[in-house]
């Protein structure tokens, strides 16, 4: 099953399943179901997935509210209805150096090994990236900080846990990240890695029911610069080292982690320098089935 979360001026927060080009309104019939995070709840008091809870929510009833997709897919704006982050994650937290691009291409530029370190380690890399007020979801801003001036979209395939720790959905993730900092340094890693406008997802919510193989995932991004494509490339999942539960093994060790967390697992997708982000761009990150996240882009 695959969920959005959308604003409406006249009701507020609610909750879509997506068939097609359809979105399908769970929340007008469910008035306590305003968020997947009020989903989520329910579904953990009945012990049930979200997705069968949905199944249940939706047999039988005739009238349903149904949106065009299209319709909802557009710049955030308090007067019309637009898409939002498809759960709104308490907490959000990166690993990186997963893919073995992204560590030789950051020893090439660092000069340094510690990434080829990172790599062959059992310990992954972990930080913690976000929280709500500083993510943004379809279509809203990705930011560059004030003091940076090299900037990269990071493209990401991310996971949501529930209660347990177990995967209660996939996601996509652009983990902005302000290489300058982190080059210059690997403890401002934090400063490179966490301030407003530095993470969006989306644009759905994908139940593991509905994604055969999250290890089979191409993810491609795009950046549109003025009216033209810059860069578009893409990397696979199965490409990843570590599978999630090694990442969450080391997530939740000692780390009470809440439900709902957003955990984006790095990226096989390196920019090239010339290409870091400018005021203005387009970035675009899909995959076949969760959609497509696209985000302009903002300078502080």
């Amino acid at each position: 099953m695959k969920f959005v979360q959308y604003y409406d001026p006249g009701k507020g927060t609610g909750v879509g399943v997506v068939e097609g080009n359809t979105v399908i309104d769970l929340t007008e019939n469910n008035p306590d179901v305003e968020t997947v995070n009020d989903l989520l709840q329910v579904a953990s008091a009945v012990r049930m997935s979200i997705a069968d809870l949905t199944d249940r929510m939706l047999d039988g009833d005739d009238e349903l509210t149904e949106y065009p997709y299209d319709l909802l897919d557009k710049e955030p704006d308090g007067g019309v209805m637009h898409l939002i982050m498809p759960i709104i994650a308490p907490e959000v937290w990166g690993f990186g150096v997963t893919y073995k691009r992204s560590a030789s291409i950051r020893d090439v530029d660092s000069a340094r090994t510690i990434y080829d370190q990172i790599y062959e380690s059992d310990r992954p890399e972990a930080f913690f990236k976000a929280t709500p007020s500083r993510c943004s979801g379809p279509n809203g801003p990705i930011c560059i900080r004030s003091d940076s001036t090299l900037t990269a979209t990071e493209a990401e395939f991310g996971y949501v846990v529930g209660d347990d720790g177990e995967i209660i959905g996939y996601t996509l993730c652009n983990d902005v990240s302000a290489w300058d900092l982190e080059r210059e340094n690997p403890l401002y890693l934090n400063q490179s890695k966490t301030y407003f406008g530095c993470c969006a997802f989306g644009p759905t919510l994908i139940t593991p029911d509905e994604l055969t193989d999250p290890y089979d995932v191409e993810i491609t991004c795009e950046i549109i610069r003025g009216e033209t494509s810059v860069f578009n490339e893409s990397a696979n999942t199965s490409q990843l080292a570590k599978r999630f539960d090694q990442l969450n093994d080391y997530l939740f060790r000692d780390n009470p982690i809440p439900t709902g967390t957003l955990v984006t697992t790095g990226t096989g997708i390196m920019i090239p320098n010339e290409l870091s982000m400018m005021e203005g761009d387009i970035i675009k990150i899909s995959a076949d089935g969760i959609g497509m996240l696209s985000n302009p882009v903002q300078q502080l």
